[in-house]
């Protein structure tokens, strides 16, 4: 019986290993990159707000519906293009997704008003989630099994070198060539992730088309359940003060705009730490490992505005969010593949669904308090949020041991 700290994969027998094609390494790459250049796109207006809003004439607050839109169509689209497609190949599907994404970024660089701005975002919205939700599970399609656990991570690799990577470089690209230029680039990269996916995928015909009762019977799934509980609060929480990082290091710590790229860059190498400590601890102790991220994320966000009132001081705490935040995709995907191991495209189009909801419910708070209240609100609110994870850790655990 697997119980939340001994992964149910750890007790099985080894296999012997097969020979997997260099071709099928490839796809493998190629999804990944996929989901790579999905969530930057994403997250990318988060270290751009600033310059976009300056260009477009519009508020912080307001511009960081670039972050909240996409966020909530990705919520929608996550559980209803399996259930729209059925039995489409899924090869052709993540091609055409990613056609809609290249075109997505083509109209936000030549958006000549705010408004046609976000319509391009409604785009990038519908891709994501599409994309994501069967993405999450082709690894046991395009390797031999006993590459199916290197093959899982690498995919979901892409998650998180997007939220260390992604945004970071966009920003660096952003302040050095300006915002229209660094999604120029994400749309270049869009299009090459599609003439990948469309040279190097097999045929995938749905093998078992998801439905709206298999979607719903996942919420009676007690493992999966707790996991979207930790999912929404963490997610929200660390999106309400990290949308609005870059202008809380301007005002708080003082920090020159110039050296905002560099800083997040910073994040990111702070967080590919974070992310290889966490994947290497997840499997011996899940819920230590996710106690540590919950802590140590909450308390940099709820010191900012105590301790951030300094360079040195602004700088430290967001090398320690990076390394904690790094941590997150990791942990919670674990959780979530291994309480659903039979129904891995619902659960994961659920999963998506609520980890993209969270994304712009978390911006969508955090940019009403920045435009109503004070900038260094959304710091405490952010901390607090991801503080209440911690109370759902023992029914995390019950959870756990009651899966199997």
């Amino acid at each position: 019986m697997a119980t939340l700290d001994t992964p149910a994969d750890t007790a099985a027998p080894p296999q012997a290993e097969e020979r997997t094609t260099l071709k099928a390494w490839f796809a493998v790459v190629s999804v990944a990159v996929g989901i790579f250049t999905l969530v930057t796109a994403e997250q990318l207006p988060i270290g751009l707000l600033t310059s976009v809003g300056s260009a477009l004439q519009v508020s912080e607050g307001t511009a960081g519906l670039m972050v909240t839109v996409p966020g909530l169509v990705a919520a929608l689209s996550a559980p209803l293009v399996p259930v729209v497609v059925g039995r489409m190949d899924r090869r052709y599907l993540l091609v055409g997704l990613m056609t809609v994404m290249a075109v997505a970024n083509l109209v936000t660089v030549l958006a000549p008003n705010f408004g046609i701005l976000l319509a391009s975002r409604v785009l990038v919205g519908v891709t994501i989630g599409g994309f994501w939700a069967i993405a999450g599970g082709l690894a046991f399609r395009l390797v031999q099994p006993a590459a199916i656990p290197r093959a899982t991570a690498l995919i979901f690799g892409g998650v998180a070198a997007a939220n260390v990577l992604g945004v970071p470089t966009g920003t660096l690209i952003g302040g050095l060539a300006g915002w229209r230029t660094a999604f120029a680039v994400l749309g270049v990269l869009a299009f090459a992730v599609l003439v990948a996916l469309l040279v190097l995928l097999p045929k995938l015909p749905a093998t078992k088309p998801v439905s709206v009762p298999e979607l719903l019977a996942q919420f009676g799934n007690r493992g999966v359940r707790a996991g979207i509980i930790a999912t929404a609060l963490i997610v929200t929480g660390h999106l309400a003060a990290y949308t609005y990082v870059s202008p809380m290091l301007q005002q708080v710590s003082g920090v020159d705009e110039d050296l905002i790229s560099l800083l997040l860059l910073g994040f990111g190498v702070a967080g590919i730490v974070g992310n290889f400590v966490a994947g290497a601890a997840v499997s011996k102790n899940l819920a230590r490992t996710m106690t540590v991220i919950i802590v140590a994320l909450a308390a940099a966000m709820l010191l900012f505005p105590v301790l951030g009132r300094s360079q040195a001081g602004g700088i430290a705490l967001l090398v320690l969010w990076g390394l904690a935040f790094g941590g997150v995709s990791v942990s919670l995907q674990t959780w979530m593949l291994k309480y659903a191991p039979d129904s891995m495209e619902a659960a994961s189009a659920l999963w998506v669904s609520v980890f993209n909801l969270s994304i712009a419910l978390g911006a969508l708070v955090g940019g009403l308090v920045a435009d109503n209240i004070e900038l260094t609100t959304v710091a405490w609110i952010g901390g607090a949020v991801v503080l209440l994870t911690a109370a759902t850790l023992p029914s995390l655990r019950l959870s756990g041991k009651a899966a199997q």
